[in-house]
């Protein structure tokens, strides 16, 4: 099931929250390693009609969560984070994609803000 975890306070644009995020990231490496093969998927942004039909024809697919964290935790396979910011809401992509990988044995959350995808991280990392 994908947990729902709000920031505390207000978000900036979803790309300085990611970016934010991904800082974080790194210096929380110290502690946990794996996040090194932590990684984003980047479906996001305006493109040409042809560049657009380019990435399909390479495999870009609407609504693939923003994060991926490939490490098996807790009887999951990986870690998938759809990160949101401000009253941005999930698609109805993204909502099939998270609970197509909940089903394939992945954990699953839309974050809003890089605090509470921080937060999922931990959390799903053991602490």
């Amino acid at each position: 099931m994908t947990d729902y975890i709000h920031a505390e306070g207000k978000t900036a644009s979803e790309s300085v929250e990611q970016q934010t995020f991904f800082q974080w990231a790194a210096v929380a490496t110290g502690k946990h390693p794996e996040l090194r093969l932590m990684y984003h998927v980047p479906t996001e942004g305006k493109r040409s009609a042809r560049q657009g039909a380019r990435m399909r024809a390479e495999g870009l697919r609407a609504g693939v969560p923003d994060i991926c964290l490939p490490v098996p935790r807790g009887g999951y396979s990986a870690l998938y984070i759809e990160l949101k910011a401000g009253r941005n809401k999930p698609t109805a992509d993204q909502l099939a994609w998270l609970a197509a990988l909940d089903a394939a044995g992945n954990k699953t959350a839309v974050c809003w803000g890089w605090q509470a995808a921080s937060k999922a991280v931990v959390e799903y990392l053991g602490g």
